[in-house]
């Protein structure tokens, strides 16, 4: 059984960490790579960026925060937002990012999923999904931080993305972000059973036992989180024995 992985979300707007509620709302935390740091020394298994305003004025602007994240952080670095081309992949990657997290840009050009999976390797190429429930078990997809309503439906979309070389999934509940009440296992879970390649559900994480849920329920393979550990209601080690002590497979760390 593979390892459920405790991942840190890192939500930027300019060169601030920041976090809202269902995406809107956005509050600055501070400096990002201050909690990077932290989230590395606690022990979490990766970091995702995410540049919530990139889509809306066509850049990423990530390059330096990621640049100097990867001379502290030791973890892989999935890095979204703005990401519109190859040219675009290649330049956050060399930064130092792991990984690239697509969204805005793969709606309107599906075929960018190809061929960043293709250049760079499926595992590179991470689909990120932000769904809204419009209905008894119906989600829509949404772009650009979830402004803007795409008209497709999210399970769809997210079969179609890793038709077409998505090696990951990201997946935003709309709702569920920064509400503090737990992920929406319901969307997870319908996801999950559709598609074979790992998802990351994210969106909603107030306490551990909605970590638990979401992966024994919603067959997540690793969970985002962002308010819960920007806020300090719990740190990376105390989430991790949490998921120990339910019966959960994490990856060892330090002396544990």
């Amino acid at each position: 059984m593979r390892n459920t992985r405790l991942i840190a979300r890192l939500d930027i707007k300019g060169p601030n960490l920041i976090k809202g509620i269902h995406l809107e709302g956005l509050r600055v935390i501070g400096q990002p790579n201050d909690y990077a740091k932290r989230y590395y020394e606690q022990g979490a298994d990766e970091l995702i960026y995410i540049d919530c305003v990139a889509s809306l004025y066509g850049r990423n602007s990530l390059g330096d925060i990621v640049q100097r994240a990867a001379q502290d952080v030791f973890i892989p670095m999935t890095v979204g937002g703005g990401i519109r081309s190859i040219d675009d992949a290649m330049h956050i990657l060399r930064c130092g990012a792991d990984k690239v997290a697509i969204n805005t840009a793969a709606v309107a050009n599906p075929n960018l999923i190809t061929d960043i999976a293709r250049k760079f390797g499926s595992q590179c190429m991470v689909l990120s999904v932000e769904a809204k429930r419009v209905g008894p078990d119906r989600w829509e997809a949404y772009t650009d931080y979830g402004r803007e309503d795409t008209g497709l439906d999210a399970i769809e979309w997210v079969k179609r993305g890793v038709a077409l070389g998505a090696g990951e999934v990201l997946l935003t509940s709309v709702d569920q972000e920064g509400t503090q009440k737990g992920f929406d296992v319901a969307l997870v879970r319908t996801v999950t059973g559709e598609v074979s390649v790992p998802v990351i559900a994210s969106g909603g994480m107030g306490k551990p036992e909605h970590m638990v849920d979401v992966v024994k329920t919603g067959g997540a393979d690793a969970v985002a989180m962002a308010d819960m550990v920007h806020y300090c209601r719990a740190t990376i080690g105390e989430i991790r024995e949490a998921a120990r002590s339910a019966g959960l497979h994490v990856r060892k760390y330090g002396n544990d």
